[in-house]
């Protein structure tokens, strides 16, 4: 429907980002819709004594209270009481699972190197000489061997110091 290409975003490469909108028909089953709204909790928890027996507690306390409703109630409305107790006692004792977001390694000094290399690019736009297309060139190298060495020594580090080596 539209297409446009930003000559400001940084990728990280010479190529210029370029957006589309495009207007598409999915047939989505319902299973698939269903998947992305449950809760993921944190089972973690679980290995942890206390944790372990205060869940238990409650489910127990939540199971006792369901038994003394009604028992004229349909299937699927018992079904609905028992899935939401289970459900709210866990996010109680439990919590929900957070995923990570960033990566431990990246620290304030990579945020200096990508704003380094953001300059770079744009004073390579502004003016496209080939001084600026070599400065740029420098410092994405610089910037790209800082990021994998960071990224290696936080994986390797850990790993060398619990290597016992026999001589």
């Amino acid at each position: 429907m539209d297409v446009r290409s930003f000559r400001g975003a940084d990728c990280d490469t010479d190529h210029y980002l370029v957006i589309a909108k495009v207007r598409e028909r999915l047939g989505v089953g319902k299973q698939a819709a269903q998947r992305f709204d449950r809760q993921r909790f944190s089972l973690r928890a679980l290995n942890e004594p206390e944790i372990r027996e205060h869940h238990q507690i409650e489910i127990t306390n939540r199971f006792a209270a369901l038994e003394n409703s009604n028992d004229d109630e349909d299937v699927n409305t018992t079904w609905e009481n028992i899935k939401e107790n289970i459900q709210t006692s866990a996010k109680e004792s439990l919590g929900l699972h957070e995923l990570k977001q960033n990566k431990p390694w990246f620290d304030e000094e990579c945020l200096g190197f990508l704003d380094q290399r953001k300059r770079a690019k744009m004073q390579w736009v502004q003016d496209p000489s080939q001084s600026n297309v070599d400065n740029l060139n420098n410092v994405r190298g610089e910037v790209s061997r800082h990021f994998r060495g960071k990224k290696r020594r936080y994986i390797w580090e850990p790993k060398l110091r619990n290597l016992k080596l026999t001589v």
